[in-house]
């Protein structure tokens, strides 16, 4: 079993995890980062910067230095791809994969993060809900026509009154 420590700059935690030696006697299930990349729907600098990130683990070389991927490692993208997709940020994706593994952790944990989450979401609907409000009564108060130098729209900005 290999064990690997992921120090990530901004957060006060190493994670910790096992990977199970996945190839035995499966050597030809190995992939390039390229094979990896495509069989993810990425590309290959994203494999790459997620491994900078801590968000995928330093694979295994060949002794012409190429890397070596698995299948858990597309299921790994993938999952993250899925929680971007939800919202959750790089960081707090390495926090979900840390509370993933981690033995103490339960599904309340993983549910509280969720709420959060949640919760960030509806901020972010009523902030768009004020511009749209916003917006909508300056695009009402325009006409369409005339010079810009009359522009009800270009006037409000240029105000601090919007």
């Amino acid at each position: 079993m290999s064990r690997f420590i992921i120090y990530l700059k901004g957060i006060d935690f190493a994670l910790k995890y096992n990977i199970q030696n996945i190839h035995r006697g499966e050597k030809m299930n190995r992939l390039t980062i390229g094979q990896l990349a495509k069989r993810a729907n990425v590309n290959v600098q994203t494999v790459r910067y997620y491994e900078r990130r801590g968000l995928i683990p330093d694979p295994p070389r060949r002794e012409s230095g190429y890397r070596l991927y698995s299948q858990n490692d597309i299921a790994r993208i993938q999952f993250i791809k899925r929680a971007q997709e939800l919202g959750f940020s790089l960081k707090e994706i390495l926090e979900l994969l840390f509370l993933r593994v981690d033995p103490d952790t339960t599904c309340g944990d993983v549910k509280r993060t969720a709420e959060a989450k949640i919760g960030e979401i509806e901020e972010k609907i009523r902030d768009l809900q004020k511009m749209k409000e916003a917006l909508t009564k300056l695009a009402a108060a325009c006409k369409g026509r005339g010079p810009t130098s009359e522009c009800p729209i270009l006037e409000a900005l240029n105000s601090e009154n919007i």
